[in-house]
């Protein structure tokens, strides 16, 4: 298993299902393909809020469902778990 895929699991298992409108935030407005896909694969270092912000812009672009395989798999149960609006 990759590493990220390690550390994703373990955030997100981690993490609560209380979800708030993330598309309202800053951080949400202020993102674009490349800081999104480094927060939610690691390679930028970011705040929870940061990552989830990241998966959110990811699954709405529908970029998450374009890039590598787990992105998807990722995307879809952030949004199962209330983690990301659908």
């Amino acid at each position: 298993m990759p590493y990220v895929v390690y550390l994703w699991k373990q955030t997100i298992n981690a993490m609560t299902t209380e979800t708030k409108n993330i598309r309202e935030s800053e951080t949400y407005k202020s993102l674009d393909t490349f800081t999104a896909t480094g927060y939610a694969e690691g390679f930028i270092e970011a705040t929870e809020d940061q990552w989830v912000a990241a998966w959110q812009y990811l699954h709405d672009t529908k970029l998450a469902y374009q890039l590598q395989g787990w992105f998807g798999r990722a995307a879809v149960q952030l949004v199962e778990r209330g983690i990301i609006l659908p």
